[in-house]
Order: structure tokens, then sequence, then C-alpha cells
């Protein structure tokens, strides 16, 4: 199949997102007022607890079997690189052209987090349902892709609530650092008879003082010394204490991802496909409770509109000023869209020689656009939470998801070029 044949079917997704997130856009304006802050929290929580697990279940307990799951087992192999080389890459970035301090955990977690979920869902079923997709039948290879993409958003939310999780949080533990010295430095002096001579070192007429040094222990001191050993201890034990429950943390955040709606539903899915008698409680035609799986991908059919929506809706906030310089954000686009895309096509084409893939053409590609995507958007939710690099986070959605329209249609013409 042609290059620029393949280029018009990896152009029209992207020209859907376009279109919608355009629309969204719009209707975040204070001229139409329609998707105001408000608007887009409340809609983005109906996504998130109904529409997306809605999604997720209905595709994968329509296509997925016990089967595709062990073949799929490269698949969060494949994300951990993703978030491994763009990590690397991102300390990269922050090492040569040094944003302030409280933006460099933010800049690795943008260059490292894609957005392994929503824009699958909406770029897969787009390419497979186009007349010259290379990946074989359209309702085949729709229902095949939303199950890539449900499995994919599944993984990528528990790399992401991780491992990007903490880089945030970093960059909020260095913000609140630089503004308690920014604080501590502004605070005025108001001892206003005071110089470079201290007031404690003279005498009642300003004379200096001598002071004399005593080296001689006292049963004093040794009792002194016993407290501060004992303080030192009790530090150390307060350490371990404070060691123990970040570890603690760290665990409850993992569960709660694991217990997150799009999770569970999930592994429902999983479950429900792998399970034949499930499987024929729910899907087919002549299945008794049929009317629950098409009621549920009633709903799920809401998720991409929304999402996308919601994403145009989000862009806005970038049409500001802010203090992330713009090799910066050069950087950051050249990692997500140059250097990372063409490693993962090293990744996987090394990993199908070795045999870990299955030879399905559509899996390699959703594999490989797994390198190209722009950022999460829970890296926005993540700022909002801690408080730091909300607008910087903003400018760096806007510029990262402009250029997404060009640079992911551009890979996927290379990838279904390579594919095909």
């Amino acid at each position: 199949m042609g290059f620029w044949t393949l280029f018009e079917v990896a152009s029209m997704p992207i020209l859907q997102v376009l279109l919608i997130s355009g629309l969204g856009a719009f209707m975040a304006t204070e001229y139409c007022g329609l998707l105001t802050a408000d608007a887009r929290k409340s809609l983005n929580k109906i996504v998130f607890m109904v529409f997306t697990p809605s999604l997720m279940f209905a595709g994968l307990a329509r296509t997925v079997t016990f089967q595709d799951i062990i073949s799929w087992w490269f698949m969060p192999v494949n994300i951990a690189f993703t978030f491994l080389i763009g990590g690397m890459l991102g300390w990269i970035v922050v090492k040569l052209l040094k944003p302030k301090p409280y933006l460099e955990g933010l800049v690795i977690a943008t260059c490292a987090s894609g957005n392994l979920g929503n824009l699958l869902l909406i770029i897969v079923p787009a390419i497979c349902n186009e007349d010259n997709s290379p990946f074989g039948d359209k309702s085949a290879c729709s229902s095949v892709g939303l199950s890539y993409a449900s499995f994919s958003m599944a993984l990528g939310g528990f790399f992401i609530w991780t491992y990007t999780y903490q880089l945030v949080r970093s960059s909020s533990v260095k913000y609140k650092e630089l503004q308690a010295v920014d604080d501590f430095s502004k605070q005025p002096n108001k001892d206003l008879d005071s110089n470079e001579s201290t007031r404690l070192l003279k005498g009642e007429n300003q004379e200096p003082v001598a002071i004399s040094v005593h080296s001689t222990k006292t049963v004093e001191d040794v009792e002194d010394q016993a407290v501060i050993s004992q303080e030192s201890s009790g530090k150390s034990e307060k350490e371990s204490a404070t060691l123990w429950g970040k570890f603690v943390g760290f665990l409850h955040k993992i569960l709660e991802e694991l217990l997150a709606p799009a999770t569970l539903a999930a592994i429902l899915g999983f479950i429900f496909g792998a399970i034949s008698w499930l499987r024929k409680l729910i899907i087919g035609d002549s299945a008794p409770l049929r009317v629950i799986q098409d009621s549920i991908k009633l709903l799920g059919d809401g998720t991409i509109p929304c999402i996308t929506l919601i994403l145009g809706g989000n862009l806005t906030q970038g049409l500001r000023t802010s203090r992330i310089r713009p090799w910066v954000i050069l950087g950051v686009l050249s990692v997500r869209y140059i250097i990372s895309p063409a490693i993962g096509i090293g990744v996987v084409k090394a990993a199908n020689s070795l045999g870990f893939l299955p030879p399905d053409p559509l899996y390699h590609y959703v594999l490989m656009v797994q390198f190209t995507l722009p950022p999460a958007m829970n890296i926005g939710t993540m700022t909002q939470l801690f408080n730091v690099g909300q607008e910087e986070c903003s400018v760096l959605f806007l510029w990262t998801y402009l250029a997404a329209a060009l640079a992911l249609t551009f890979w996927s013409t290379v990838y279904m070029w390579i594919l095909s």
C-alpha cells in the first residue's frame, strides 16, 4: 500500500480529534460558556466513574480470551519501556536546559507519561474503520483494537499513578521549599540599631567583651551527651517511621489505582472474556443476559466524544503566559515526537524478532503508537492536587497536543508502512 494512501488513513482519526477538541475549546470559552471549569470537572467525573469503565468492560468481555491474556504479556513491558526511556530522556532535558527546580519533576513526567488510554480509544478504532486500512476486516479490527486500547489504558493508569505521581509530588516539595526560602528572605529586619557587631558581644559601655572557652568536662556534660545520644536515636526511629509511612502510603496509592473503576472494569472484562460460561451469559444473540452487555456498550459509546470535548476545553487553559522557557517546550516536543518514536520502532522490531509478539500487525502498531502519544492528561490533575506548576503544565499540554496532530499523523503513517 502506498505511503500517501496510508497517510490519508492516518490523518482521518487525528482530524476527528482536532474537530471535536476544537468544539470543546469553543464550548469552554466565555462566549459560549457551556464547558466551564466546573462543568468539565463534573463531566470528567461521569466519564471516569461510568463511561470509561463501561467501554472497557464491553470491549474486553466481547473480544478477549484466556489465550489473548497470555499472548499480550509484552504490552506491560512495552509500557514500562515508554516510561523508563521517556524518564531518562526527560532527565537529560532537565540537566541540559535547567528549568526552575520545582518544574524538573513536571518536565520529566511530561516526557515519560503518554496518554495511553483516551487517544488510543479514539485513534485505533477510527483507523480500523477506514476503507484503506491495512489491518483487515473493519468490524474485527475495531473490536480487537478496542481491546488493545482498553488494556493499555488499564496498565497506563497504574504506571501514571505510581511513577508519574511521585515525580509531580517531588516538584511540589521543591516548590514549597523555594516558597519557604522566599518568604524568609522577605521578612523585614526589625532591629534598626544592629550592625556588623552584635550587641551580645558588648558590655554596658559598648566595649567588646572577652569570651573564654573552657575545655574541661563535668558530670553535667556527660549527662548532656547521653541526652543528645538519646535524641539522635529518637530521630533515627522517627526517620524509620517516616520511611515506613511513605512505603505504606505508596502501597495505599497502588491499591487505590487497582480499585479505580476503570481498572476494576478491565479486570471484570478479562474474567468474563476468559471464562466461557460467563461469556455466554451476556455475549451473543442467544445470551440470556445480553441486555446487560448492550446497556453497558451503550454507556461506553459516550466515552470518546466526552473525553475529546474535555480535552479541548482543558487545552484552553494553556492560552496564557507562563514561566516556562520556550527551549524547555522544544526539548519536551523533541523527546515525545522525535526520539521516543524512533526508539519505539527499534524496541518493537527487536521484540518481534525475538519471538515475543503475536503475529497480529495491529498489536505491533499499538505498541509503537504507545511511544508517540502526547502527555497523559492525569498530569494536569496531579498539578491541581499538589498546587504546583498548573500554568506551566497547561502551556506544555497546549503545545504538545497541537504538535501531536502532525506527529501522530506522520508516525502512524510510518508505522503502518513498516507493518503493511
